[in-house]
């Protein structure tokens, strides 16, 4: 990869509970990667919506986003993203709208029509089954509430009204690329996760695409699983953790982050193996020439504008290992 253009990389992180820590401990990790993610070059930090999962402690995604902000100074802090359906786009919008205020530029509000939980969970957050059928109204509501007050508007996000906090459409599926061109706003592709239309969702996004007040042309994220060591060897083992974390969706359980194993294939069956190989195609697991290649080979499939990397490594310092070998084999310009 050319170090005079390269595709800019980003981290998406859950705060992951491992199976001998604590919430707490993982808030604390996240904001020591999250300051070393600066000093690394890393261009934003986003953190991820969830609930009623025992490994993951990002629930509370707007708190943990001031929390993330207050103790970095440059890089981009945002969500990836905030489960639109779960809450009142003017809540959401004074909530970003302080972050914004707090921190001004540095502020990302990505957007998620999922309840990023279950059907009763869902009903704990005193939510609708159908509250993500008018996803696409909320977030023009949403919208509303960021640009500049109108003569006639009764209703104003304080603060927030005029503040332009910048919005992204998360997705795994077309709907979300045919929101996204429609509004003129970036995109993220869920493909850590759920890779099966990234080809066809890009595609699409592309070709619909209307410039709009926030954006004049495309802009395309892809996320994927990323894992450095020293060797492939070692990354394999530490992949593992994120490997058993598929397993366990799979068979609906809902566990802490696991430590890696020395046999992956003793805890599956074929058929498992393949539907958790096939989500996490997108993973680029192996020592830093390994995963440079692969990175450089998955940016130009998908003419991505920029990378962001999940890594759900069970040790803290592995993890921060992970990401800085990836900053040093991608050259990114460190501060």
């Amino acid at each position: 990869m050319s170090s005079t253009n390269p595709v800019p990389l980003s981290i998406l992180d859950l705060a992951y509970i491992s199976s001998d820590s604590s919430p707490a401990e993982a808030l604390r990790n996240s904001l020591d990667l999250a300051q070393h993610a600066e000093t690394w070059g890393y261009t934003r930090y986003w953190l991820a919506e969830h609930h009623n999962m025992p490994g993951i402690a990002s629930a509370a995604t707007s708190v943990f986003i001031g929390y993330i902000a207050g103790g970095t100074r440059r890089i981009r802090v945002g969500a990836g993203g905030i489960m639109l359906p779960n809450h009142a786009p003017l809540v959401i919008a004074e909530q970003f709208g302080t972050l914004e205020s707090l921190y001004p530029g540095r502020i990302d509000l990505g957007l998620g029509r999922a309840p990023g939980t279950d059907g009763l969970t869902l009903r704990a957050l005193r939510r609708d089954y159908n509250s993500a059928d008018t996803f696409p109204q909320d977030v023009v509501e949403l919208q509303s509430y960021f640009g500049p007050a109108q003569p006639d508007q009764r209703v104003l996000a304080i603060p927030g009204t005029g503040l332009e906090v910048p919005l992204w459409i998360l997705g795994s599926s077309l709907f979300g690329a045919q929101l996204a061109a429609h509004l003129g706003l970036p995109y993220a592709f869920a493909s850590h996760f759920a890779p099966d239309a990234l080809m066809q969702a890009i595609r699409i996004y592309r070709e619909q695409f209307k410039p709009s007040r926030q954006l004049d042309r495309p802009y395309v994220m892809v996320a994927a699983n990323v894992t450095v060591a020293e060797t492939d060897e070692e990354a394999s083992k530490l992949f593992t953790s994120t490997q058993q974390s598929f397993l366990n969706i799979l068979r609906g359980k809902r566990t802490r982050l696991q430590p890696p194993v020395e046999d992956i294939e003793a805890l599956w069956s074929p058929a498992e193996k393949a539907q958790a190989s096939r989500m996490l195609s997108c993973a680029m697991v192996g020592s830093p020439e390994t995963v440079r290649q692969g990175l450089q080979d998955f940016a130009e499939a998908t003419s991505a504008d920029e990378i962001i990397a999940v890594a759900s490594i069970y040790d803290h310092r592995a993890r921060l290992r992970s990401y800085e070998l990836l900053s040093e084999c991608w050259q990114l310009p460190r501060l």
